[in-house]
């Protein structure tokens, strides 16, 4: 009989719990009736982030697809009203995607729907084990220790 494999077990409660956090945040999308899909959520956010209206080669890199991808994900929004195309003020040629008033609407909508599915997630923890949480998962996001032994901050 072999030794149970801790690494391997921690690796599948780690996607169990990402397939569930996607899940109720799906849910919790679908309740609030914003027909937007969980990737063109993330487009919105992605494009928030942004101090000026980025173009589709930017998008594709940050949120790592191919454009073609984004140019799916942008035709939507903009039939829905949620983002528009504007012709860059430097270069005719070049499009750039811009947030419309109701994209900032289902953006604060999406906001309270992820902070909503989050709650449920949660609810079982104590506010120690919420705390010792956060610990732990700022550990994975930043990644291992740089050369120096500080860690990496974002």
């Amino acid at each position: 009989m072999t030794a149970p494999d801790p690494d391997g077990l921690l690796a599948e409660q780690l996607l169990r719990l990402t397939r569930r956090v996607h899940r109720i945040q799906k849910r919790h999308l679908e309740h609030r009736g914003l027909g937007i899909t969980p990737a063109q959520s993330r487009l919105l956010r992605t494009l928030a982030h942004y101090g000026s209206p980025p173009r589709m080669a930017d998008l594709a890199e940050r949120l790592e697809v191919v454009p073609r991808a984004v140019t799916t994900l942008v035709d939507g929004l903009e039939t829905a009203g949620k983002v528009r195309r504007v012709p860059d003020p430097a270069n005719r040629r070049v499009i750039r995607i811009e947030l419309t008033d109701d994209g900032r609407a289902a953006l604060r909508e999406l906001r309270t729907a992820r902070r909503s599915a989050a709650e449920e997630i949660l609810a079982p923890l104590t506010d120690e084990q919420r705390a010792v949480l956060g610990v732990l998962l700022d550990t994975l996001i930043d990644g291992p220790d740089d050369d120096r032994g500080h860690r990496h901050t974002a």
